[in-house]
């Protein structure tokens, strides 16, 4: 079956996904879209955000004809997947933090969630850790700066280890004798990062990150057939905003099977 995926984020976080399908499903037509204009969707509001990525996917949607649409974005998919599935017919999978996971391998019965400010607010978050991470402690963790510190790495700039530190050190707490031990990426940004956390962290945990399970699903959604290898029918890539993609960037791109595109504004 020859199946064009659309897979779509704030920024190139969504590449950490995007690996995982490809991997999975090598044969894959893949269009990435970045939106760089309104990136990061941290620092919005959650109605304006909601029309602007309804808005966006819909044109995307009309433009390329995909057979299913990844929200390669924590901070969207825990806003507008139930808008989107609403105002379209094909299958949409998003990436929504990895809290049963997590509760499932805790030993300790203490998580941290390092996410952005938007999906910690979410009741969807909430809602997930009342469903399945009842008898935890979980610490949720809100960064404005984990994800564009992430970018800056991604783009080869310089980024300190305090910088890093300083951000997912509230993840790590004790609670009566006992230490988190469970650390769930809820920001698709976020495993780009993971060297330097594991690094750097205060103590070793389980690092959750949810790329699999979403690949997984978008097999079994589309009844694809897995034929894992890292090597696959080349992409695409687009910024929101129609721009040229940086060119630090750009060798980033070809190694996750993508050629920069500008194809003028989406």
């Amino acid at each position: 079956m020859s199946v064009r995926l659309l897979v779509f984020d704030s920024g190139i976080g969504g590449l950490s996904v995007l690996s995982e399908i490809r991997r999975r499903v090598p044969e894959a037509d893949i269009v990435y879209v970045a939106d760089d204009l309104a990136f990061p969707y941290g620092d919005w509001e959650e109605a304006p955000l909601r029309d602007h990525i309804v808005a966006l996917v819909g044109r995307l949607i009309e433009r390329f004809s995909p057979h299913a649409v990844v929200v390669a974005c924590n901070t969207a998919a825990t806003l507008v997947l139930p808008a989107l599935r609403a105002a379209h017919s094909i299958p949409f999978v998003g990436t929504v933090p990895a809290i049963k996971p997590a509760a499932e391998r805790t030993r300790s019965g203490v998580v941290g969630v390092l996410a952005t400010p938007g999906t910690m607010r979410r009741d969807y978050t909430r809602a997930l850790i009342r469903s399945f991470a009842q008898n935890c402690h979980v610490r949720l963790v809100g960064s404005y700066e984990l994800a564009p510190l992430a970018e800056s790495v991604m783009r080869g700039e310089a980024v300190g280890d305090d910088a890093i530190l300083a951000e997912i050190a509230p993840a790590f707490i004790e609670v009566e004798g006992r230490r988190t031990d469970a650390v769930v990426l809820a920001c698709t940004h976020y495993p780009f990062l993971l060297d330097r956390f594991v690094r750097i962290a205060p103590w070793p945990v389980a690092w959750i990150d949810p790329a699999e399970a979403i690949a997984r699903r978008v097999v079994s959604l589309l009844g694809l057939d897995e034929t894992p290898s890292m090597i696959g029918v080349p992409g695409v890539a687009y910024l929101s905003s129609g721009g040229p993609w940086p060119v630090p960037l750009q060798p980033l791109l070809a190694n996750f099977g993508l050629s920069p595109k500008d194809g003028g504004a989406l």
